[in-house]
């Protein structure tokens, strides 16, 4: 296995040499280039999708059974308020449909105040939707938590009121008071839907009253049925009701490409000067990379992995702009529940986490031609880069690469390290508790197929676990694959499959990036079953308490418990056509993935 990680490796790195283009991280722009040219209206701009995540799903909320990717988030249907793109910022208040909350003194009424955004048919965008949308969130959670990734039992939504109390008045009534930029950060993600015309549950079906619990369920249920017919997506009548700058032209079932066309009515920020996006769908980096090259695209992302071609992009007349997108961490999930080989005790003990942690040259990613060739930052904690909220011990690693500590952890707790062999646990009462005599560290370590940089900085790992006599067995998935069968809250019939997985960068909230729903022990998004009572006890103060420096504190024992390894974050790369521009904020958004097409044209 040695020999395969080693040539693997090294077939990387001499790809990455030869692939030419003149580029190195040097040549990539650390702030957007100023808005600059003179508009033109009219155009289309061509944008790539994130390879291997093809949209199968149009209702802002599909269940955990259609395991879906939903086509032009935040495009169609904007959320009550739009996330930001900025570290230091929750929401951006511009393209929101709503004033920000005004709370009563013990902070268990909120008060909102609606824009008076329209929707395309015409009609004022009410508090009335609002309370809708939260009835059929609810709906889709007593149906099942898994629902809805950001849910965990007894939290929002759960004990909260919302009354219109009057069109353009909203009140929230919550039993337990929230700390507000926890609240802010959960109201950006409900997505705001028209009450008026989706309230029916059947097709020519009569208006239902969406308060009633079981209207709202068959609602619900007659949306996400509707939501499942990929074919008829540009079609249903349903789906042409929007509040957001586009609305849609096309899909294609077949690859999950689609074209948006602007929604006339929308009274957000932007000019809306193009006259279509069209969504590319790729399987590969590479794909759109040959893309790029060609000329195809309009705006895209380009896989670190690549970075040596940003020369040859600039020369085909493409801005290159690259930062780590804020609130992003990326890691080494674990799951604690996986028994294979004794791996659930093993990874239970602390210390071995630690060495494992010790095991990630973070420098060495970062620098590394094929991993993250000289574009990304050093990050061990949650908080992600430029975090208002960073941990106690800054940017100094409380675990450090250091191969040699981590060896001397195994043996100091009773484990027989055997460099480039089988290490096995020699004295099992100084292993820990379970973990038998003669036990091996072996276990599989899941990669995401895309981007490329996942798959190589993996395989650098592996090499250094086997170092120590530490097996891991890398396995390759699609990312698709990964999000509908590995997380032990909606898959746990694959507990078994995956030990630890890869799939890429995990965003939190811009702003307030607290780990509820991600490593408290009943947050539905929990992949790996972490469950740390001290760890629970520091979210549930950073979600509910006044206190502004709970979510430090909350961060900071997270990275040092690690419920999971710690990986450089890489820059995003962020690539468009110089005759393309905007303002800059709208390129820097796509850091976090947040598109504002609207806000963007061709020039002269």
């Amino acid at each position: 296995m040695r020999g395969r990680i080693s040539t693997a490796l090294v077939v990387l790195l001499a790809t990455a040499a030869c692939g030419g283009g003149g580029g190195t991280a040097d040549d990539i722009a650390k702030t957007p280039p100023k808005q600059t040219g003179v508009p033109k209206n009219g155009g289309t701009a061509v944008v790539a999708l994130t390879p291997g995540l093809s949209p199968n799903y149009i209702y802002p909320y599909p269940p955990a059974s259609a395991s879906g990717t939903v086509i032009a988030r935040g495009q169609l249907w904007r959320s009550l308020y739009r996330p930001s793109g900025a570290g230091d910022q929750i929401v951006d208040t511009g393209p929101s449909l709503a004033e920000l909350p005004v709370y009563s003194q013990d902070r268990k009424t909120a008060t909102i105040r609606m824009k008076g955004y329209k929707w395309s048919s015409g009609r004022p965008v009410t508090a009335d939707d609002v309370v809708f949308s939260l009835d059929l969130l609810k709906a889709a959670l007593a149906g099942s938590p898994a629902n809805w990734s950001f849910y965990t039992p007894g939290q929002f939504p759960d004990g909260i009121s919302a009354k219109a109390t009057a069109t353009d008045t909203l009140s929230l009534t919550l039993d337990t008071a929230y700390n507000p930029s926890y609240l802010l950060s959960m109201l950006s993600l409900l997505y705001i839907m028209p009450s008026a015309e989706w309230n029916i549950a059947r097709t020519g079906g009569p208006h239902l009253d969406f308060t009633q619990p079981r209207n709202a369920k068959a609602i619900y249920d007659h949306l996400t049925k509707e939501s499942s017919d990929q074919k008829s997506f540009a079609t249903n009548p349903l789906w042409q009701v929007v509040n957001g700058p586009f609305r849609l032209k096309a899909f294609d079932p077949t690859t999950g490409s689609f074209s948006l066309v602007a929604n006339k009515a929308y009274s957000g920020p932007g000019e809306k000067r193009l006259d279509q996006v069209d969504f590319k769908a790729f399987t590969s980096a590479a794909a759109v990379l040959n893309q790029f090259k060609a000329g195809n695209l309009t705006v895209g992302t380009l896989d670190s992995g690549f970075i040596s071609q940003v020369g040859a992009l600039k020369t085909k007349g493409y801005n290159v702009y690259g930062a780590p997108a804020p609130a992003r961490f990326d890691s080494l999930t674990i799951n604690f529940k996986n028994t294979v080989n004794g791996f659930d005790k093993v990874i239970a003990q602390p210390y071995v986490r630690q060495a494992l942690q010790r095991l990630i040259d973070q420098k060495g990613y970062i620098a590394g031609r094929g991993i993250y060739g000289g574009a990304g930052s050093e990050n061990y904690s949650t908080a992600g880069a430029d975090s208002p909220y960073p941990p106690a011990f800054g940017s100094t690693a409380p675990y450090a690469y250091d191969p040699e500590a981590a060896r001397k952890l195994l043996a100091d707790h009773g484990w027989k390290v055997v460099p480039d062999g089988a290490t096995t646990c020699e004295k099992p009462a100084l292993c820990g508790s379970g973990i038998q005599q003669g036990q091996a560290f072996r276990f599989t370590l899941a990669s995401a197929d895309t981007p490329k940089y996942v798959g190589a900085r993996d395989v650098a790992f592996a090499s250094a676990a086997k170092k120590l006599g530490i097996q891991v067995d890398l396995v390759t998935k699609s990312l698709n694959y990964m999000y509908a069968n590995y997380g032990n809250s909606f898959a746990p019939a694959k507990a078994n499959e995956w030990a630890m997985q890869d799939y890429g960068p995990l965003y939190l909230a811009a702003g307030y990036p607290s780990s509820n729903t991600v490593f408290n022990t009943d947050g539905s998004f929990n992949l790996g079953s972490y469950a740390d009572p001290a760890a629970d006890k520091l979210i549930n103060a950073s979600t509910f308490g006044a206190d502004s420096k709970a979510l430090s504190a909350e961060v900071t024992a997270l990275g040092k418990d690690l419920p999971a390894l710690f990986l450089p974050t890489p820059n995003t790369l962020v690539v468009w056509k110089n005759t393309l521009s905007g303002p800059g904020s709208s390129f820097q958004a796509l850091l976090s993935s947040l598109y504002a097409p609207e806000q963007w044209y061709f020039h002269s």
